[in-house]
């Protein structure tokens, strides 16, 4: 069944009518946005997201090690499942998995404590050549900079010694001079007490919070289900199978995702300290480790790990080659893990828009510290996975997500509104790799056009911005069509000053460079196909935007008007020559009445032609305009559908 709306529109005499509109689910518009903030709800959210955002900051010695224990919950989830599949029951599953992962982290950070140590020895073997390279810097930077204002500081320090030097022999006239007495500070030395006590009081803290994540992550896991219950209940109690649904989804990809990630991490590492150990830089371990641990800080990670190794590298070559090896070593192995790992594990992209990431690992670091810039990814993209299923929290999806916030007929009229046309044409160039003229212009082009005339039809687009969309659209399909390299400057600054529609101008571009009438008139038969609008100006676009549709695909294609038909043939032109006559209708309109009167006169001329009709189904359907046309042989409902029946009635021949 189809749905109803009522809809006001301007008659021709100027008077309002109400009619009621019959709509095809099959051709719903792209529904403006809805407002996400209701006003009267403006304070309380400004008040609820200030507390969250203070709870946050206050509570974070205790909702950090929790939010670890979550993310690593979510890390060995599979292998707790692989566990439990061996028939070990789950408690001994759970413990056996995170005394897996504690030795884990307890291997690697005694392979890194250890490294650093052996590190921190050998430094003093790089000390002349680390002045070496300070110095060499220092020449070719700050050093010139201090030859160009050598001159004018020495006049000035010249001129400010001078000054000084004779306040000071005035004061030591006055004043007789005391020689300063030294004084010298000892500290006793500490006791054994004081320091077991700093060594305590510097691990403690790191330890008691992995003792409370690791503690908390046994709970979590043990009590997986309960919480899960616990969760669908807050989410949509009334709706147990939709709210299972998306926990389910939900965790299941942040599990592929946060195991894949560290998949990719430890790969990253491995092969970072074998290419390091072969370029032969010192403590390759050490650099493997910690760029597979500074890879979970988005974007800059790496990098950070890649200029600690560039550093030491510079430090222990006498030259640059080691440097410059170990730079490339780390550009070659993100590229890859960036572009053909990743891609293949999780895709391209988290879902995540790549100035949500960064945005996020700011406002997490500065309320957690390091720690949140390790978990700010993760974090964001949990945030991320419940706008998309919680119904309350969409905000969250259209501020963190990298999904457009607006559909692309939406996007086609914005910005044809603001005039910017090159944008449209970037982004139709990018749709067309993909998809044909024909669909651009049903999946984007006329809806964005339906767009303008709803704002049309109730007064709320004024001429200026009618002109810029009406510019826009001439614009991007003269663009899109590779029409600007048959015309000079002069035409297609003409074209766009003149007055009239955006098909009308389209179609004086295309007659400035095949004719008056298109084309020849003397064709073989059965070679032209004639399309004819039914009299509006968005009529007129279909319309020039079929033939062009059509002469892409090589048809002779001819753009002819309701003015053109009464005036009669063309000299010289024969009626054998048509092979099929489409009459075009943008929107459902009045004007669709005399698609009759118009289909018995094309009958009448061109009797061996195969007679079409082009409705476009637009937004809205007038319940007492007809829709069809009687005796016709063919019908579309979009550009899609015409170019592949063209292409039948081509292939099948005309039937006389």
């Amino acid at each position: 069944m189809g749905r109803y709306c009522l809809h006001r529109t301007l008659a021709h005499n100027g008077r309002l009518r109400v009619r009621k509109y019959r709509m095809d689910p099959r051709d719903s518009p792209p529904s403006a946005p809805a407002p996400l903030v209701a006003p009267n709800n403006l304070a309380v959210g400004i008040i609820a997201t200030t507390a969250i955002l203070a709870l946050l900051y206050v509570g974070r010695d205790v909702l950090l090690p929790i939010t670890l224990a979550v993310i690593l919950s979510l890390l060995i989830a599979p292998l707790v499942r692989r566990l439990r599949r061996m028939r070990l029951g789950p408690t001994l599953s759970v413990l056996l998995a995170v005394l897996i992962l504690t030795l884990s982290f307890a291997a690697v950070a005694a392979v890194i404590g250890v490294q650093v140590v052996r590190m921190a020895t050998s430094l003093p073997q790089y000390e002349e050549t680390i002045h070496e390279k300070l110095d060499t810097l220092n020449e070719m930077t700050v050093g010139k900079l201090n030859a160009l204002a050598g001159q004018a500081g020495f006049i000035i320090d010249s001129r400010k010694a001078a000054a000084s030097a004779a306040r000071s022999v005035q004061q030591r006239g006055n004043v007789e001079a005391r020689p300063p007495i030294p004084v010298e500070l000892h500290e006793p030395p500490p006791s054994a007490l004081q320091v077991i006590q700093r060594v305590v009081g510097s691990v403690w803290v790191p330890l008691e919070t992995t003792g409370i994540v690791l503690v908390v992550l046994v709970f979590v896991l043990l009590e997986h289900d309960a919480l899960r219950d616990r969760l669908i209940r807050i989410a949509g109690g009334t709706d147990i199978r939709a709210s299972t649904l998306a926990l389910n989804d939900a965790g299941e990809r942040l599990s592929r995702f946060f195991v894949s990630q560290f998949a990719v991490n430890l790969g990253v590492g491995i092969v970072l300290w074998l290419g390091l150990h072969l370029l032969g830089l010192p403590h390759a371990l050490l650099w493997g480790a910690m760029a597979a641990l500074l890879r979970f800080v988005p974007y800059v990670g790496i990098w950070i790990a890649a200029l600690f190794s560039a550093v030491l590298a510079a430090a222990v070559d006498p030259g640059w080659s080691l440097a410059s090896a170990t730079l490339g070593l780390y550009l070659v192995v993100e590229l890859i893990a960036g572009q053909l790992v990743e891609p293949r594990l999780y895709g391209h992209t988290t879902g995540l828009s790549p100035l949500s990431v960064v945005i996020a690992a700011v406002f997490w670091s500065w309320l957690w510290g390091p720690l949140g810039l390790i978990v700010s990814t993760p974090l964001t993209l949990c945030l991320l996975v419940a706008g998309r299923h919680i119904k309350a929290l969409s905000l969250l999806d259209i501020l963190l997500g990298d999904n457009h916030a607006l559909t692309m007929p939406q996007r086609f009229y914005q910005r044809a509104l603001s005039g910017d046309s090159d944008e449209i044409i970037a982004s139709a160039r990018l749709f067309l790799k993909r998809n044909s003229f024909a669909g651009y212009c049903d999946l984007v082009l006329m809806p964005a056009l339906h767009l303008a005339r709803l704002d049309f039809d109730i007064g709320a687009i004024v001429a200026d911005q009618q002109i810029h969309v009406r510019n826009a659209i001439v614009a991007v399909v003269a663009a899109i069509g590779g029409e600007k390299s048959r015309l000079s400057r002069r035409e297609r600054l003409g074209s766009v000053l003149d007055t009239g529609g955006a098909g009308r101008q389209l179609r004086q571009r295309r007659e400035k460079v095949f004719g008056r009438w298109q084309g020849p008139l003397k064709v073989a038969p059965g070679s032209i196909t004639l399309c004819i609008g039914l009299g509006t100006i968005a009529d007129e676009l279909a319309t020039e935007l079929l033939v062009r549709i059509l002469r892409d695909r090589k048809f002779d294609a001819r753009h002819l008007s309701i003015g053109d038909l009464a005036a009669g043939p063309p000299p010289e032109s024969s009626p054998e020559s048509v092979s099929m006559a489409c009459i075009v209708s943008a929107f459902p309109s009045e004007e669709r009445a005399q698609g009759v009167a118009v289909a018995e006169e094309l009958r009448r001329r061109f009797a061996t032609a195969c007679l079409a009709t082009v409705y476009l189904p637009g937004m809205r359907a007038q319940a007492e305009v007809p829709g069809t046309v009687p005796k016709v042989d063919r019908v579309a409902s979009s550009f899609t559908e015409a170019v592949q029946m063209c292409l039948d009635w081509h292939d099948e021949g005309p039937k006389i």
